[in-house]
């Protein structure tokens, strides 16, 4: 269903609000780069940060512009089951293709109460969803078996996987079955994660270079592993650049040397130290992107 590059799209600030015209520009060069879906107010969209009216407004606006040329996954996760009910019929009452849920944070649930989570969720919105595990900032992983159980479940059709962990991921892979999308959630790691199956990318450089890391998922996709293993080697020092600092400290400053939007972002995140903005910029004009 989630098959292909999606973008986990930024959400560019501008004196302190959202700067939905270079969120537009970004849209339309997601489009024209050919991706095959948006997802905002991901954690690479500063969801943390927006408020209430803001996050509804960033999926609104998405799902507008897009116009249906490519899918939308909007971000709809929180620590609190009412919440991420709520924000998840949002979704799907205002056109999203499918909504992406992170694993409830801080409350650290234990894996029954991680199942118990995303089945209420599942049972109470109509919509395709995708969990989304990254143990680095939630505190809590999904386990393969629970991810098992879960995928057994009416509109719960996939995960995004940051778990860092190959084997994990294959064993997902192997437990959920081919119908389960698995989806990278590790730039560096979609390759790898390809050859075993996984089903796509929802991808921090696609806001920079939507094509060429779109060809590395489609080669990957169509079992052209040469093609695939080529275009990562040459995006790799890239993906290294824009995560010498916490995501999405990078692909801001990556984004704004290339005049795409600002590097602006909110508290408690900061702009990227001075030195390793000149080392991004420096592999930048190495990869001919500058």
């Amino acid at each position: 269903m989630f098959e292909g590059i999606y973008t986990a799209l930024i959400t560019p600030f501008r004196d302190g609000e959202v700067d939905y015209a270079a969120l537009g520009k970004l849209i339309e060069r997601q489009v024209e780069g050919g991706v095959d879906g948006l997802v905002p107010c991901g954690s690479t969209g500063e969801s943390a940060t927006l408020s209430h009216d803001e996050h509804e407004r960033v999926i609104d606006f998405t799902i507008e512009k897009a116009n249906k040329r490519v899918k939308v996954i909007a971000g709809a996760g929180s620590n609190s089951t009412r919440e991420t009910i709520r924000l998840t019929r949002f979704a799907a009452e205002h056109g999203a293709d499918g909504a992406l849920l992170i694993a409830p944070y801080y409350n650290r649930p234990t894996q029954d109460g991680l199942f118990a989570h995303y089945a209420a969720v599942a049972e109470a919105v109509d919509i395709p969803q995708l969990v989304y595990n990254i143990p680095g900032r939630c505190a809590v992983n999904i386990l393969p078996e629970t991810l098992a159980r879960l995928a057994k479940l009416d509109n719960i059709v996939g995960v995004k996987e940051a778990c860092g962990s190959l084997d994990q991921i294959s064993r997902v892979v192997e437990l959920c079955g081919p119908e389960f999308n698995v989806i990278s959630g590790d730039d560096s790691l979609t390759l790898p994660i390809l050859a075993v199956g996984g089903r796509g990318s929802i991808a921090v450089i696609s806001n920079l270079l939507p094509k060429r890391f779109g060809d590395l998922v489609r080669a990957g996709l169509a079992g052209e592993f040469v093609e695939a293993r080529q275009v990562h080697f040459e995006l790799a020092p890239i993906m290294r650049a824009l995560f010498t600092e916490v995501n999405p400290i990078g692909i801001k400053a990556a984004l704004a040397l290339t005049g795409v939007s600002s590097d602006e972002l909110r508290l408690p995140l900061t702009k990227i130290t001075d030195g390793n903005r000149e080392h991004l910029k420096k592999t930048l004009e190495t990869a001919n992107v500058l």
